[in-house]
C-alpha cells in the first residue's frame, strides 16, 4: 500500500465533493466583481509582501481569478476546467483529486514566498489538472475553435514544451512556479512514468535482440535442411539439373535430383 492509500484510508471522509465547481463558482463571481468594477482583481492575488502587511485573504483569494477576461473564452475555459476536474475525481475520487490540487497549491505559496515582492496566479495550478487528464485520456479530442479536431496529448505535449521553454528564459520565481505546478503531477504519476520508461526500455532491447536474430540464410541444403547460419563453415553448392537448389558438401554429389517447382 502507497503512502497515498493511507492517507486515502485515514482522511477520505473529510475530502470535499465537487470542489471543481466550487472553485469554478467563486472564480465566476470574481469575474462578475471585476466586470462591475467592484474591485480591482490586483488584490487578490498571491503577493507574499502584502500577505506578510496582513491581506492574509490572499492566500485564498488567488485561487478565484479567473483564467481570461473575455467572457466568452472564460466560458469555455470553465468548461474545460470542469470536464477535466471531474473526470480527475470520477478517476481517483474526492480525497486524491483533493490532495492533488491541494500539494500544488501548497508548493505553490511555498515558492512565491521565496520571491516576496513577486506576484502568482493559479494558473500553474490548473496547468497540473490540464496535464494529469492528459496523462490519464491522451486520445481525448478537443476542436479547436469547435471545428478543428485535436488529441489532447498533442496540446500537453506544446504545454511541457512551454514549461521547458520557460525553465530555460524565465525568470528563477517563473522556474519554480513551473515546477511547483508539476510536484504533484509527479507526485501521482512519477512512480507511473518510471516503470513505463523502465518496461519500455527492455521491450526495446528484446525487440532488438529478436531483429538482430531474425537473419535470413543464405545457402539452404535441400537435403538435409543445415544452413549458412547453423553451419558456417560447410560449403554448398547449386545443382544445375535440380532447377539450381543448394546442397551442402555432403549432398552436392549424393542427392536425387529432382525439378524445382
Amino acid at each position: 500500500m502507497s503512502f497515498i492509500d493511507k492517507l486515502d484510508r485515514k482522511f477520505r471522509r473529510y475530502a470535499i465533493p465537487n470542489v471543481t465547481l466550487y472553485l469554478i463558482v467563486g472564480q465566476v463571481l470574481f469575474f462578475v466583481f471585476a466586470l462591475s468594477g467592484r474591485f480591482i482583481l490586483d488584490r487578490v492575488v498571491l503577493v507574499p509582501d502584502r500577505i506578510l502587511a496582513g491581506e492574509w485573504w490572499r492566500l485564498v483569494t488567488f485561487l478565484f481569478i479567473p483564467p481570461l477576461t473575455n467572457p466568452i473564452f472564460a466560458f469555455f475555459a470553465w468548461y474545460l476546467f470542469y470536464l477535466m476536474g471531474s473526470a480527475l475525481e470520477g478517476h481517483w475520487g474526492a480525497f486524491r483529486y483533493n490532495l492533488f490540487l491541494l500539494v500544488g497549491y501548497v508548493v505553490t505559496v511555498a515558492v512565491t514566498f521565496l520571491f516576496p515582492f513577486s506576484a502568482a496566479t493559479n494558473i500553474f495550478i490548473g496547468g497540473s489538472v490540464f496535464l494529469a487528464f492528459a496523462y490519464l485520456y491522451p486520445d481525448f479530442q478537443l476542436y479547436i475553435l469547435f471545428i478543428l479536431p485535436v488529441k489532447i496529448k498533442w496540446l500537453a505535449l506544446l504545454t511541457w514544451i512551454g514549461y521547458g521553454y520557460e525553465m530555460i528564459v524565465g525568470s528563477w520565481h517563473t522556474r519554480l512556479l513551473v515546477l511547483a505546478s508539476i510536484s504533484n503531477f509527479l507526485l501521482f504519476f512519477g512512480k507511473d512514468i518510471a516503470w513505463r520508461m523502465k518496461t519500455g526500455n527492455r521491450k526495446m532491447v528484446t525487440q532488438a535482440k529478436q531483429f538482430t536474430g531474425k537473419k535470413e540464410a543464405f545457402h539452404t541444403c535441400a537435403s538435409c535442411g543445415i544452413t549458412d547460419l547453423s553451419h558456417p563453415r560447410m560449403e554448398f553448392r547449386y545443382c544445375s539439373e535440380c532447377g539450381g537448389l543448394g546442397y551442402c558438401q555432403d549432398h552436392i554429389f549424393n542427392h536425387e535430383h529432382v525439378k524445382k517447382k
